[in-house]
């Protein structure tokens, strides 16, 4: 017996749950990101990165760990249409999602970074 994935939570819930608990929501629309360069340049639009921020994952990391422009709270990514991104380009794919994810880690209660900030990632269906 084969079991399928279950579908990823849809986006506007997800929102409604972060600004519920008070956290900033950022919508990623994923739908037309094919490579890593138009990747990292929306996830650096959508949270208003400096504009010193590298282009490259390390920056990617630093930026999300720092966040020391955004107002103390919660800062919640959710991105929408992920899977454009994972077929059009795995290997990109992977490495952004892992960046991601260790940059929540860092941030998180525990972690490596103390902060007022915290960063959250959350994958969603449109």
């Amino acid at each position: 017996m084969t079991s399928t994935p279950a579908p990823n939570p849809d986006s506007s819930a997800l929102v409604a749950d972060a600004k519920a608990r008070g956290a900033f929501a950022y919508v990623l629309d994923g739908s037309v990101l094919t490579d890593k360069a138009m990747t990292l340049d929306a996830i650096a639009a959508l949270l208003r990165f400096p504009p010193h921020f590298g282009r490259n994952l390390d920056a990617l990391y630093d930026c999300l760990t720092d966040l020391s422009w955004l107002p103390a709270g919660e800062h919640v990514l959710v991105w929408v249409g992920a899977d454009v991104l994972k077929q059009s380009d795995p290997r990109t794919y992977l490495a952004v999602h892992g960046t991601l994810s260790d940059a929540q880690r860092a941030l998180a209660a525990g972690g490596d970074r103390v902060s007022t900030r915290r960063f959250t990632v959350l994958l969603a269906d449109s």
